[in-house]
């Protein structure tokens, strides 16, 4: 599935990993003498659209592993010898070889948006209902 597909997929989801990207972002650049106050204002404010988040999730899904990770969503990524990568999210576990991590990746990513999303949508309706 395409990023930008998955992000208007996954509500919830998509707007925690947009959270982690510009957090990164800003950490990036703080102490950062160099890069102007209102720069780094400027990158909060607009934060960061789908069509440009999704340049980030298509080039390199591994950069998603760490927002995952502290939301308890982990995606692991295994190789076996002589025929690829598989890849396993909580209880979703393809079974399926890719020839590359990447590709095994971009998979894995699809799974852990949608669980994050369920989570989310679980603790939402739990909040509401309290």
């Amino acid at each position: 599935m395409e990023a930008l597909k998955l992000l208007e997929k996954y509500p919830l989801s998509t707007e925690v990993v947009r959270e982690w990207f510009i957090n990164k972002m800003v950490e990036s650049v703080k102490g950062d003498d160099t890069v102007p106050e209102d720069f780094k204002n400027y990158m909060l404010e607009q934060g960061i659209p789908n069509d440009k988040l999704c340049i980030f999730i298509d080039s390199s899904p591994r950069s998603l592993f760490d927002a995952f990770d502290e939301n308890n969503v982990i995606i692991i990524i295994k190789y076996h010898d002589n025929f690829g990568f598989t890849w396993a999210v909580e209880e979703a576990d393809d079974q399926s070889f890719y020839k590359t991590r990447k590709e095994s990746e971009t998979f894995a990513i699809e799974a852990a948006f949608e669980i994050l999303e369920q989570q989310l949508t679980h603790k939402e309706n739990t909040d509401e209902n309290e």
